[in-house]
């Protein structure tokens, strides 16, 4: 199935670079690509790479580019109408406003890159990261041949070859926390093979993740901590070194945060006191020491390489890393006790082995009611790739899962629907939001009714589906809100919005429909707009879903993935309004119940065709 996955994003590549001809006569303004670009200046990173600096034009409706700090991108550039790619990839280290900064591979790829954009005009796009197919096809693997009497254990549970087994241990105490989390803290400890944190939006998976850890570490001298992304990573990471854990960050410092890098483990080397000894040595070395003299300083440079790894893996307590950068060569013959995986729902089977392979145990912390990992490969989607481990080990080993039942931030009719259709209706909102609204006579539930309006739209320029009428009415409903409110309650409260939709094309619509109203400009920072992926993770006072399909046939496309409204619909603290088309939805049961339940909760609003006004 990862053989499978490759060769689509290789196909997938190779054809956007073909296509890229037949659009360079003007500029290209896709996910993931950028044309014309211009060079602006080179510089070093914090690591001393070489860095380039690039601009571009930015439309009015400019659409999330999918450039993110440590992606892999190519430059290509246009020869008699064919975009030829350059010989040099690099990785995104920041991206601005018109602007991105990309690290160079050496100093030969910046002189390369100048030479060319003085006699073409340049692109730049979103590469594949072959490394990563890579360690994930050596990780299934050396996994499925390893004899390790601990590794085995695990994976014939991990696999449903065997019953999981616990620990007896004393109870352990967080007055701070409810009951779903410190039950769900206790089985993490207790647990010899996999314990599952089923954290629903709000509940604070995070939290209790953090304080598993802490407690294990009580128990253990170090532990692993992993997640899919570098975001993610980064995210949990600060959280322990807040509490005071020493914490060792291994990875490409361009893909940590900031706040990582005092962290980072090429950081810590170069800050080691006998770095300076290492470094002298080094350059003795590089002017040409010869004989007995060199191979004296060779064995002491072994030495100090050597003792400076050992004193860094030696104090951390916790050493984190991406699933797939567990596996660099700096992890070589490290193996750990507990390795903690958080957003486990979004990541892939064969990435988790990579990690799992240095561990006796496993707690996995993640939503698989949220959206999974995205496969590009409807083959390798088929063959069960789009499964994530976390997914089957809740279906195999449902004792081994703890639900946290306490949300934090909803309003508890936005909840309701949500927790009965997702949660078996487990959820309960905190005393503290379960009543929280905008105002004293708002309702937080609202469904503006489409169904008289036009269909939807398919756009020729990305063929993403989009629905004009129904991007203005967005418009509309966002600014009558925002009047009910007051701006002035806006700005003084810090109220925030955001309008969340499935589709590409309707989120350009809606952002450029934003800029052309002077109404907004001064709100404009309490505003976004994205699709459902986009807001994975966030959260807003008031949420407005931009539904777009209206058809006579009930067609639906990936709506039918619910997970994706779950996500939508638990973005909102205190406001949830969807607008779309309920006559197209509601062939789909889900749909259905949740106008339904809208209607009963909250308001339930018709639109009239002739003058989109509300009725």
């Amino acid at each position: 199935m990862v053989a499978l996955e490759l060769r689509e994003e290789q196909q997938a590549y190779r054809r956007s670079l073909e296509e890229r001809g037949a659009m360079l006569t003007g500029g290209i303004h896709e996910p993931g690509c950028r044309y014309p670009v211009r060079l602006c200046g080179e510089g070093y990173n914090a690591m001393g790479q070489r860095t380039l600096e690039i601009r571009y034009e930015v439309e009015e409706d400019e659409v999330e580019l999918d450039f993110e700090p440590g992606k892999p991108v190519t430059f290509f550039r246009l020869d008699n109408d064919n975009a030829s790619e350059l010989p040099h990839q690099c990785y995104v280290e920041q991206v601005g406003d018109g602007a991105m900064v990309v690290s160079l591979p050496s100093k030969t790829a910046a002189q390369s890159l100048r030479d060319t954009a003085e006699r073409h005009l340049m692109g730049v796009q979103l590469g594949v990261d072959n490394t990563s197919f890579r360690v994930m096809n050596e990780a299934l693997s050396e996994a499925e041949r390893s004899e390790n009497e601990r590794f085995v254990q695990m994976r014939n549970v991990l696999l449903g070859l065997a019953k999981p087994s616990m620990r007896q241990l004393p109870p352990t105490t967080f007055p701070w926390l409810n009951a779903s989390q410190q039950e769900a803290i206790q089985h993490a400890v207790e647990a010899q093979q996999i314990s599952i944190i089923h954290g629903p939006p709000g509940t604070g998976k995070t939290t209790t993740l953090v304080e598993a850890i802490i407690e294990t570490l009580q128990r253990e001298t170090q532990v692993l901590v992993c997640a899919p992304s570098n975001a993610a990573v980064d995210w949990i990471s600060t959280q322990l070194m807040r509490r005071g854990i020493n914490v060792l960050r291994i990875g490409n410092p361009l893909r940590m945060s900031d706040e990582m890098l005092d962290c980072c483990y090429e950081r810590r080397y170069a800050a080691h006191p006998d770095y300076h000894e290492l470094w002298n040595i080094r350059k003795r070395l590089r002017e040409g020491a010869k004989g007995e003299q060199a191979h004296r300083l060779r064995n002491r440079e072994t030495e100090l390489e050597i003792k400076i790894n050992a004193d860094l893996f030696n104090e951390a307590r916790v050493v984190s890393s991406t699933l797939i950068g567990s596996a660099y060569r700096l992890m070589e013959r490290r193996h750990f006790g507990t390795l903690f995986i958080d957003e486990a729902a979004q990541a892939l089977e064969p990435a988790c082995w990579a990690a799992l392979l240095k561990a006796d145990r496993v707690v996995m912390g993640g939503d698989h009611q949220q959206l999974p990992p995205t496969v590009k490969s409807v083959e390798a989607a088929k063959g069960g790739l789009d499964e994530t481990l976390m997914q089957k080990v809740v279906v195999l080993h449902p004792q081994c899962v703890s639900l946290l039942t306490v949300q934090y931030r909803m309003n508890e009719d936005i909840m309701s629907f949500p927790s009965r259709w997702f949660y078996g209706g487990r959820l309960e909102a905190a005393p503290e939001v379960a009543q929280r609204t905008t105002s004293p006579l708002d309702t937080p539930l609202m469904w503006i009714d489409t169904s008289k309006l036009d269909s939807e739209e398919k756009e020729n320029r990305s063929k993403s589906l989009s629905n004009s009428q129904e991007a203005r009415l967005v418009i509309h409903t966002l600014r009558d809100y925002i009047e009910m409110l007051s701006p002035q309650k806006v700005e003084s409260e810090r109220l925030d919005f955001g309008i969340i939709t499935p589709y590409r094309g309707q989120a350009r619509l809606i952002r450029r429909l934003l800029k052309m109203q002077h109404y907004f400009k001064k709100l404009r920072r309490h505003i976004s707009v994205g699709t459902v992926d986009g807001f994975q993770g966030q959260e807003r006072d008031v949420i407005v879903i931009s539904l777009v399909r209206s058809n006579d046939n009930g067609k639906i496309g990936f709506l039918r993935d619910l997970r994706r409204m779950n996500v939508a619909m638990t973005r909102a603290r205190m406001k949830l309004i969807i607008v779309g088309n309920a006559e197209t939805l509601s062939r789909h049961r889900f749909y259905r119940e949740l106008a339904e339940h809208i209607k009963e909760h909250g308001e339930f609003i018709e639109t009239k065709p002739e003058t989109n006004e509300k009725y």
